[in-house]
C-alpha cells in the first residue's frame, strides 16, 4: 500500500512492499475428489487470511494469495509445496511477486500493484523456465540469487514422496518440535524421523527459507 507521510512538512511517498503467489496444482484432474487437495489449502490460506479479500481459487485448481509479511512469502510458499505433495499423484507451481500494492479491489484477483504484476508475468512463465516456482522482486541480485537457490532446492522438493512432504510439512510448521515429538505425531520412531529428514533435505529446505529472510531485510 503506498500513501503519504509528512515528514516536519514535506511529504514523501512511501510504498510498503507485499507478496503475491500465483499457483496451480499439477495433475490436479488425476484426482477423482477435488475436495482431497482443496481443504487443506483452503485452512492453510485461511491462516494468511479471508477469501476473496486476500485469497482465492479459480479456474477451478489455480490460486492466487496475497501475503501483507512479505518475508514470509517463502515461507507459505513451501509449507504450499509440502501440503500439495503429501497428496501423491499432483504437484503445485508458485510465482512468487514482491512489491508494491497500489490499488485494493474487493477481491485479491481484482487488486494490483507491482507484486500482482510480477506474480502473474512470472505464473505465465513457469512452464518456459521449466520450473515449479521462481520470484521477483524489484531487485535484480536478489531475484539472481534467491531463484538459483530455489532451482537446487526444487531438486529435492519436486522429487518428494507423501512421507517426506508430511514431515516437510509439520516441521515447516512447527519448527520448535524435536525428533522425538515429531515422531509421536507420526508415529515412528525417533530414528526413522532422523532418516527422513536426511533423505528428504528438510534441514536444508528450512535454511533456504531462513536465508530469504535475511536477504530480503537488505533490500526492504
Amino acid at each position: 500500500m503506498c500513501r503519504y507521510i509528512d515528514f516536519i512538512g514535506i511529504f514523501t511517498y512511501i510504498c510498503t512492499m507485499i507478496a503475491v503467489i500465483t499457483g496451480d496444482i499439477i495433475h490436479s484432474r488425476s484426482l477423482k475428489n477435488q475436495g482431497e487437495w482443496q481443504v487443506p489449502l483452503k485452512k492453510l490460506l485461511n491462516e494468511i487470511g479471508r477469501s476473496p479479500q486476500t485469497w482465492q481459487i479459480f479456474r477451478g485448481d489455480s490460486f492466487q494469495v496475497e501475503i501483507k509479511q512479505v518475508e514470509k512469502a517463502l515461507y507459505y510458499a513451501f509449507r504450499i509445496k509440502a501440503l500439495i505433495k503429501k497428496i501423491k499423484s499432483i504437484d503445485v507451481r508458485m510465482s512468487i511477486g514482491i512489491g508494491t500494492k497500489d490499488y485494493t479491489g474487493d477481491t485479491v484477483m481484482e487488486s494490483n500493484g507491482t507484486a500482482f504484476i510480477f506474480s502473474g508475468e512470472e505464473y505465465d512463465l513457469l512452464k518456459k523456465h521449466r520450473t515449479t516456482m521462481i520470484i521477483k522482486s524489484p531487485w535484480a541480485a536478489f531475484n539472481r540469487d534467491m531463484n538459483a537457490l530455489l532451482k537446487l532446492s526444487l531438486i529435492i522438493m519436486d522429487n518428494w514422496k507423501t512421507n517426506a512432504a508430511e514431515l516437510a510439512d509439520l516441521m515447516l510448521n512447527n519448527e520448535q518440535m524435536n525428533q522425538v515429538e515429531i515422531g509421536n505425531v507420526l508415529r515412528i520412531a525417533q530414528s526413522s524421523v532422523s532418516e527422513r529428514q536426511k533423505r528428504a533435505y528438510i534441514n536444508e529446505i528450512i535454511e533456504v527459507e531462513q536465508l530469504f529472510r535475511e536477504k530480503l531485510k537488505n533490500y526492504l
